[in-house]
C-alpha cells in the first residue's frame, strides 16, 4: 500500500481546552464558580478551579516546536500552535498530517477528570463534568462529526452518577469514556471491588469503550526520588501493564462479557510477553488462587476485551500476530512530544513495512471504527479520506517548525499524582 492510499484514525490525541469552554454549557447558578482562565503576572495562562491553579505545560502542546525546546515550563495560548485548542485549526492540522479522525483526551482536568472530582461541592463537580462533556460532544466533536470520536469524562466519586452520565452521553452519540488506570491510588474503590459495577453495566449496555490513558492513575512509575525524569518516561507504559493485570484478574470480564477497554499510549511490544505470563500464571496457580475461566485462557479474554495502540512500535508490529491483529490501533498523540505530526504517515508506513494491505487497514483505521462505533464515511466519501486526499485538501496550510527562542521562562516543576503539575506564580 502506498502512503497516499492509507486512511489514518488516531485513537489517542489530546486537546488543549479553549478559554470559552464553560461559557455556554454550565448552569447559571455555577457560572461564577466554573473553571476559568487567568493570565499570571509573568504571562502564563492557568485554569483556576476550586482554589487550584492548573497551567498548561510545555510537553502537552509542543506540536510545531523544535525538539530542543521541549520542556515542562508553563505556557500561554499564544505560545501554542493554534491547532492545540482551536477546533477549526486542529482539523486543518489533521488534514495536513494526513489524519482523517481522532479521539481526544482532556488536558487540564486530568486524563480521567480527577481535578473536577476533588471539588468539595459535588453538585458543582457534577455540573462541571456535564458541562465539559456537553462542550466536548456538541462543540468540539460536533463541529466536525466525521473527524472526531467523542469521549466523555467520568463521575469518579459516584458509580451510580457515573453510570447515569454514560447513558446521558451515549444518547448524544458518545461511546467512549476516559477512566483512571488505578482508581485506588485516587482514593476510590479498586478494580477488584464490585462498587463500580453500575458503571460497567452502563458501559456494556451502551457499547461504551472504557479508555484508559497512562498517567491517569495518580502515581508515577519511578525508582527513587533522585531518579531523572527519563526513568519515569521510560517506565510509564508499565503502568498500563499493571492496569491490564488488575482488570484481567478482577472478575470484571466474566461478569460483563461485552465490556471493552482501550489501553491508551501504552505501546504494544510488551503485550506478547504479558499474554504468555497471564496464561502461565493461570495454568500454574488458578487451582489455589480461585480463578476460574471456564476452560478458556486469560489471553483469550484479553483479545475479547482489550484494544491496544502504538505510536511507533516496530517490535509490536512485528509481533502483531501474537497480540491479535484485531486488537491493535495506531495513535498520533498530537500535540504531545511523542507525536510524529505532520510526518506520521511516513513514520507509520515505514513501521508497517511487511504488513499486508488488510493488516494495514485494520491497524490504521478499521479497528478504531469498529471498537468505537464510529463511521466517518456516513458523511465523508472514503476516497476523500485518504492521506493523499486530505493533504491535497490542506495544501498551503503552514506546518513549519517554529522556535520560541528557548521559551520565555522556567519554573520549578513538581511531579505529583501521575501528571506533571506546577502551581501558578501569580
Amino acid at each position: 500500500m502506498q502512503i497516499d492510499d492509507m486512511i489514518l484514525v488516531s485513537v489517542d490525541d489530546h486537546l488543549v481546552e479553549p478559554p470559552h469552554l464553560f461559557d455556554a454549557h454550565i448552569a447559571a447558578k455555577y457560572r461564577d464558580r466554573a473553571p476559568k482562565i487567568v493570565r499570571t503576572d509573568i504571562g502564563d495562562d492557568v485554569w483556576m478551579f476550586d482554589g487550584d491553579a492548573v497551567p498548561y505545560l510545555g510537553l502537552n502542546a509542543v506540536a510545531g516546536r523544535p525538539r530542543e525546546e521541549y520542556g515542562v515550563e508553563p505556557m500561554s495560548y499564544e505560545e501554542m500552535r493554534k491547532g492545540c485548542w482551536d477546533v477549526h485549526e486542529r482539523v486543518k492540522d489533521m488534514s495536513a498530517g494526513g489524519v482523517l479522525a481522532s479521539l481526544n483526551f482532556p488536558s487540564f482536568p486530568g486524563f480521567a477528570g480527577r481535578l473536577f472530582a476533588t471539588a468539595a461541592d459535588k453538585d458543582l463537580a457534577l455540573a462541571v463534568v456535564q458541562a465539559y462533556n456537553d462542550w466536548h460532544i456538541d462543540e468540539w466533536c460536533g463541529a466536525y462529526p466525521e473527524r472526531f470520536i467523542p469521549m466523555g469524562l467520568p463521575v469518579l466519586w459516584d458509580p451510580e452518577l457515573a453510570a447515569a452520565e454514560v447513558r446521558r452521553t451515549a444518547e448524544k452519540g458518545c461511546h467512549a469514556l476516559t477512566f483512571t488506570e488505578n482508581p485506588a491510588h485516587l482514593g476510590y474503590p479498586s478494580w477488584h471491588s464490585d462498587a463500580w459495577d453500575p458503571l460497567w453495566r452502563a458501559c456494556e449496555e451502551t457499547n461504551t469503550v472504557v479508555s484508559i490513558h497512562l498517567g491517569s492513575g495518580g502515581k508515577l512509575v519511578s525508582t527513587s526520588d533522585d531518579a531523572p525524569v527519563d526513568v519515569m518516561m521510560t517506565l510509564q507504559p508499565m503502568v498500563v501493564c499493571q492496569c491490564a493485570a488488575d482488570i484481567m484478574w478482577s472478575g470484571l470480564l466474566q461478569r460483563f462479557p461485552n465490556l471493552k477497554f482501550a489501553l491508551s499510549e501504552g505501546g504494544t511490544g510488551w503485550i506478547p510477553y504479558f499474554l504468555e505470563r497471564i496464561d502461565r500464571t493461570y495454568d500454574l496457580h488458578h487451582l489455589w488462587t480461585g480463578q476460574d475461566l471456564q476452560g478458556r485462557k486469560p489471553s483469550d479474554f484479553f483479545r475479547d476485551h482489550f484494544l491496544t495502540c502504538f505510536i511507533d512500535d516496530p517490535v509490536g508490529v512485528e509481533l502483531r500476530g501474537r497480540i491479535g491483529i484485531d486488537n491493535v490501533c495506531w495513535e498520533l498523540d498530537y500535540p504531545h512530544a511523542d507525536s510524529a505530526w505532520p510526518n506520521a504517515p511516513e513514520e507509520l508506513h515505514a513501521v508497517l513495512a511487511g504488513a499486508t494491505d488488510e493488516e494495514i487497514d485494520k491497524i490504521s483505521y478499521l479497528n478504531a471504527l469498529r471498537w468505537y462505533s464510529f463511521d466517518p464515511f456516513a458523511t465523508r466519501p472514503r476516497e476523500h479520506s485518504t492521506v493523499g486526499a486530505l493533504r491535497a485538501e490542506a495544501a498551503g496550510h503552514d506546518v513549519a517548525i517554529r522556535s520560541l527562542d528557548g521559551g520565555r521562562h522556567q519554573h520549578q516543576i513538581g511531579i505529583e499524582m501521575g501528571e506533571l503539575v506546577t502551581k501558578s506564580t501569580a
